[in-house]
């Protein structure tokens, strides 16, 4: 018999600490023993089901990760690219799952934010740097292409250590936003040669306020295109115009949201770091929860130890991303480093009824 692992449609808000610098690490434990259960996991329902996929994303030598607490995109190649603090800041994984590169020693402990970009024929990521209070933009093997530093002009910080930027989304007029997340919870706007422009949002709960605002990214579901904040410590997403001007709010059934990515039927899917992902229907109002981790010790904690993975759980939803053909990629923010695979499975058919039920 398949296994299924448990869905959860409704939640509570719950808060977990906050993940900014890595806490020291616990005693490294021996790998879970294998699970007798071959059987696969499998997430979800109706038109979101999934499968957990065993043993994606592992190294050659099969070391560990290191500390997963960064971004995840996915380059046209089908590639999966990951954040970790090593001397790997940036990893690179096959579709199989199998590390084939990394760089950026320069950047280890602190690499938090990407955005992949096509711009004159050629990919390019955006990279937020919380430990260096900077923002790089760079080929895709880690040439520096140029760098912003800390938004003196500003006028809202005395000091460059108190700007930690956790992530960064490009408009469609090649503006710049960059999210001062574990900073003063601001964002602030470039214009596309890298001028300052202004600043918005600041701390506050009001709408327009943030709390952490954790992730960003450039929605261009609608008429017009909108920056999609994770105004993570206030539960909530907020969407802001173009120049910074607040639009609207979605607070209902999120616990902190980290980042999101948008799904092929126009839906979203958000990485909760209180130990689950969430898929947002067309009105961005959860219509699924993924992998719900049952323990409420386990969610939001760097810390949890090999031994206690489970599959079919998440432990600290930290990023998200899709693939072309549906696939999610969900880091958790561990210190051991966990990127998993969920391979899109086909829609449930609704089951037929009965003869006499269909008549009249």
């Amino acid at each position: 018999m398949r296994k299924f692992a448990f869905v959860s449609l409704l939640s509570s808000s719950l808060v977990a600490q906050q993940p900014g610098s890595t806490p020291p690490a616990p005693a490294a434990e021996a790998p879970a023993e294998a699970v007798a259960d071959s059987e696969p996991v499998v997430l979800g329902s109706g038109a979101y089901r999934y499968q957990w996929v065993s043993g994606w994303g592992q190294t050659a030598d099969g070391k560990d990760l290191g500390n997963t607490h960064g971004c995840l995109v996915v380059d046209k190649a089908g590639n999966v690219l990951a954040n970790t603090d090593t001397e790997q800041a940036v990893v690179t994984f096959s579709p199989a799952g199998k590390v084939v590169k990394g760089w950026g020693k320069e950047y280890r402990g602190g690499m938090h934010g990407m955005c992949l970009r096509m711009e004159d024929g050629a990919e390019v990521l955006y990279l937020a740097h919380t430990g260096r209070h900077e923002v790089v933009k760079t080929t895709i093997d880690g040439k520096v292409l140029w760098t912003i530093g800390w938004p003196q002009a500003s006028g809202l910080y005395e000091r460059e250590d108190q700007f930690h930027p956790t992530a960064v989304a490009v408009g469609p007029e090649g503006q710049i936003f960059v999210a001062d997340g574990y900073g003063l919870s601001w964002v602030h706007l470039y214009d596309k040669d890298r001028n300052y422009v202004k600043s918005f949002g600041g701390p506050g709960s009001e709408p327009g306020k943030m709390k952490t605002p954790h992730g960003i990214w450039l929605d261009t579901r609608g008429k017009e295109p909108l920056l999609l904040v994770c105004d993570r410590e206030n539960h909530r997403l907020q969407w802001f115009s173009m120049d910074g001007t607040f639009v609207r709010l979605m607070d209902k059934d999120l616990r902190r949201p980290c980042n999101v990515w948008p799904l092929g039927d126009g839906n979203l899917v958000v990485a909760d770091l209180v130990g689950r992902v969430s898929i947002l229907g067309k009105d961005d109002v959860p219509v699924i929860h993924l992998g719900d981790n049952p323990d409420p010790k386990k969610r939001a904690q760097n810390g949890v130890p090999r031994a206690q993975w489970e599959e079919g759980h998440f432990l600290s939803p930290h990023s998200v991303c899709v693939d072309k053909e549906g696939n999610l990629y969900v880091m958790d923010w561990n210190f051991l480093g966990r990127v998993t695979k969920l391979a899109k499975l086909p829609a449930e058919k609704p089951a037929e009824k009965p003869a006499e039920q269909r008549k009249g």
